[in-house]
């Protein structure tokens, strides 16, 4: 009888395992979730139902089982279940070899996240690739010889998804049989032999003859080779001189040159998968000598590449370009200048390529890639960043920071001008290190100004990103960076030991540090421009503490003339310099109806036609004249309002601008004109005399403004008379009378 009850034991426990790995393929999905869970199921109830010593001759079996299934299940409930399982039976059973140690690394908590379980303890098949590389260092031989040969047998499985892991997993593997024989001077083919070597050769071949680089699939495919060919080309695998070479860069070419094809959600891994496969297949296999490059190969690609920055594809683009910031230094000796000249015009804005941002954003990339690889190097511009041509790189990389583009998708500027300031950080960095002298003083004061103005700008994780790249270079000192402009200052301002500690991505923290930045004179304009486009934004964290950030300045040199007028003559360069642009000049009417209407400026309403406020008049009139834009002339009615306080001929004209657009044509604005000219006149009762206020209010209180032109036109004359400015003439303009 004990016979039997052992032998049925282990047909159970045989069942059970091979149910905590069950599954089954049906059409494009798998199923075998709730076996595997049931299975985990039944491994944690056998722990409350035996004893220890009955269920000891199977430990060894069900420990592993429930290790793998916690490890490397695909699906987060299996995981879980059966660490649950795991701990169970190390609680109650106490036999489970080194229970509590695992338990430690991989509880239930740590076995949710799937990449920390799959690599500590994306996709499941790249992941499962990786922990086979990590396994491989801990057990060489038996990958080598049971596993390799394996997964080699499995790159041309019919099924797509095998095909696909098991190519990530050969690349793994070999790369780390690799590593450890380099630890000992020794080639990788001490661990492979001769069939394994000749299969990872073949591997690209099949994979094109039987054409499944074609189609949805083939985007998997050509993924997998990629990093199969940068993992190989790490590997030093001796295919100097083969044909296969040839055959892996046209995949890296072909798979550049038609990104635009590919799904948009796996096209940044795929373009990162080529450029690394490219820049180590360079390294390893296209240097004819020790530094010296094969003059063939060099001429081949340079030219090809840099051809394919002028494709009509903006995908191509970014491919090529980020292909030339991979290429090793060896390649771009003596063809630098001309490398980066064609770089530097796929960052250039032109009116047909004005949507193409990321191709933008990855040509800074390169460029800023290629001055890290080539070094600096005096009187060298065609081998690397030298006197020559450190001014035409800061140039171009300059010019991004203005880059606003906005599409479907946003402000896609966004992205150019946050590797435009990445690049900038590096390539300054880098000159500091070597030749600090190469840092012109007016060039630096460009960067620092420009990312301060990006640190005030109302995306929070961009403004972030700015922050994080002016106080890098603040206090970078190996040697510190030279001519930074009021360095003393904005030391006391932003102290090292504040650095960690301010979240800058935190609107309260963020604008009551930047504003800081407006009491120094090289910093006001920039730090204002972009205080003023968060204080006009939407987000209403951003405006409620860029507002009282910016009143909390101002209320401080309200006693402090000079500094008032250098600050509104500030305000009034960056109106003028970008009149009519919507971005700024429409946020910027905003601002200054909150500065006005909290009376900012009190100061200068003792002066009769003051020349802030004489100035600020004719701006706002060639803002709004013949605008159609609602929000601008929303914006513009509150400021004409807040300017009659201002004494003189500014009032009348203020006045005048407010009673043409009492007989807009859209009614929207003749009603939100009056009513806001009501308010006004209650707030001002100076601005009109008292025996004609009650009547100017009753006018424009019981007028329907959005009535026929006619009616309302009569009602309008009517205020001019009573305000005492000239009646408007009746032309043939489109919006006003």
């Amino acid at each position: 009888m004990a016979v039997t009850q052992k032998d049925s034991s282990v047909g159970v426990v045989a069942v059970i395992l091979k149910a905590l790995t069950y599954d089954e393929k049906r059409g494009a999905c798998s199923v075998g979730t709730n076996v595997r869970d049931a299975a985990c199921y039944v491994c944690w109830a056998f722990a409350r139902a035996y004893e220890p010593q009955e269920l000891k001759p199977f430990v060894t079996a069900i420990s592993s089982a429930l290790v793998i299934a916690a490890v490397f299940d695909r699906d987060i409930n299996c995981r879980r279940a059966a660490s649950a399982a795991f701990q169970e039976n190390v609680g109650r059973q106490g036999t489970f070899p080194h229970g509590i140690d695992i338990l430690t690394t991989a509880d239930y908590f740590a076995v949710g996240n799937r990449s920390n379980c799959f690599l500590v303890i994306r996709v499941i098949r790249e992941l499962a690739a990786r922990a086979l590389h990590n396994l491989a260092q801990q057990a060489p031989e038996f990958s080598a010889t049971q596993v390799f040969p394996r997964l080699l047998s499995m790159t041309l499985s019919p099924d797509l998804h095998t095909r696909h892991g098991s190519i990530l997993a050969c690349a793994e593997v070999a790369y780390a049989l690799y590593k450890l024989a380099a630890q000992e001077n020794r080639p990788v083919t001490d661990h492979l032999d001769e069939q394994a070597v000749q299969g990872l050769k073949q591997i690209h071949q099949q994979l094109y003859d039987r054409q499944l680089y074609r189609g949805l699939g083939g985007q998997l495919m050509r993924q997998a080779v990629c990093v199969l060919i940068e993992k190989l080309s790490l590997s030093k695998m001796p295919f100097r001189g083969d044909t296969v070479i040839d055959g892996w860069q046209w995949l890296i070419n072909d798979t550049l040159r038609h990104l635009h094809l590919i799904s948009s959600h796996s096209r940044q891994q795929m373009k990162d998968a080529a450029v690394s496969a490219l820049a180590a297949l360079c390294s390893e296999y296209y240097m004819k000598e020790p530094g010296e490059a094969d003059p063939a190969i060099q001429e081949e690609l340079i030219t090809q590449y840099l051809a394919e920055l002028r494709n009509p594809e903006e995908m191509t683009r970014c491919g090529f370009s980020l292909a030339l910031g991979a290429l090793p230094g060896f390649l771009l000796k003596g063809r630098l200048q001309q490398v980066l000249t064609g770089l530097r015009a796929v960052t250039h804005t032109s009116p047909e390529d004005v949507s193409f941002a990321e191709s933008r954003r990855d040509g800074l990339k390169a460029i800023a890639r290629i001055c890290q690889t080539v070094g600096v190097k005096a009187g060298a511009p065609d081998e690397a960043v030298c006197g020559e041509n450190v001014s035409q790189i800061y140039c171009a990389l300059l010019g991004c920071m203005d880059d606003y583009t906005t599409d479907s998708r946003g402000d896609v500027g966004t992205w150019v001008r946050k590797a435009a300031m990445t690049s900038l950080m590096d390539l300054t960095l880098l000159l500091a290190r070597s030749q600090p002298e190469l840092i012109e003083a007016h060039t630096c004061e460009r960067i620092m100004c420009c990312v301060a103005q990006q640190a005030s700008e109302k995306i929070d994780r961009f403004r972030a990103h700015a922050a994080s790249v002016f106080l890098t270079l603040l206090h970078f000192d190996s040697p510190p960076i030279p001519h930074v402009p009021h360095r003393g200052e904005l030391e006391k301002l932003f102290p090292r030991s504040d650095v960690a500690s301010v979240n800058w991505s935190a609107p309260s923290q963020a604008f009551p540090r930047i504003t800081q930045l407006l009491g120094l004179p090289t910093y006001r304009y920039h730090v204002l421009l972009g205080l003023v486009v968060s204080l006009g934004g939407l987000t209403e964290s951003t405006i409620r503490h860029s507002t009282q950030s910016l009143f909390e300045y101002m209320k401080g040199i309200q006693s402090d003339p000079q500094a008032l007028g250098s600050f509104s003559g500030t305000l009034l360069q960056i109106f003028e310099d970008n009149l009519l642009n919507e971005r700024v000049s429409v946020p910027l009417l905003k601002t200054l109806d909150h500065v006005l209407t909290h009376g900012c400026f009190d100061i200068f309403t003792t002066e009769e036609d003051h020349p802030f406020a004489v100035k600020l008049l004719a701006l706002c009139k060639k803002e709004i004249k013949n605008s159609k834009d609602i929000q601008k002339l929303l914006s513009g009615i509150a400021v004409f309002c807040g300017m009659v306080q201002f004494p003189g001929d500014v009032r009348r004209q203020a006045l005048l601008q407010l009673c043409l657009l009492l007989c807009h044509r859209f009614p929207l604005i003749r009603k939100t004109t009056a009513s806001q000219v009501y308010e006004t006149l209650l707030t001002y009762s100076d601005v009109v005399g008292a025996d004609v206020l009650d009547e100017v209010v009753t006018v424009l209180s019981d007028t329907a403004w959005d009535a026929e032109l006619a009616v309302v036109r009569e009602q309008r004359n009517r205020l001019c008379d009573l305000l005492g400015v000239p009646r408007p003439q009746l032309v043939p303009q489109p919006g006003a009378c």
